[in-house]
């Protein structure tokens, strides 16, 4: 059952923001192009910066709490999944409080290129 530690943490994120999409009306996923380029962006340096650090042997995974799946590199397939799972949530909470605030009539700040698929 601790093989499945770090994947249940991921799910719980989803879990917990994903539904802010209909919920809230996020209109992350409406937006599919700039969602993308947000992972690309957010994702690829820390991902390269892990692969490092485990190359170095500057920290490691606990194989019990893992699938023992991994990409070439030594990462656990978990490991990839943060880097998309954990700004994907980040994304769905930040829009769907400027949803709310747009709602209540409050600055939501720059909407610029927001519904256009920019």
């Amino acid at each position: 059952m601790r093989a499945l530690s770090y994947l249940a943490m991921l799910a719980g994120c989803l879990a917990f923001t994903v539904p802010l999409e209909w919920l809230v009306g996020a209109r992350v996923l409406a937006q599919g192009r700039r969602l993308a380029l947000t992972l690309l962006i957010a994702g690829t340096p820390f991902l390269l910066w892990d692969l490092w650090a485990v190359s170095r042997h500057h920290w490691s995974f606990d194989a019990d709490q893992t699938l023992g799946l991994e990409v070439p590199g030594g990462l656990p397939v978990e490991e990839v999944a943060f880097f998309v799972v954990i700004p994907l949530a980040v994304v769905f909470s930040f829009e769907a409080v400027r949803a709310v605030r747009r709602r209540l009539g409050w600055d939501s700040g720059s909407d610029v290129g927001v519904g256009d698929g920019r």
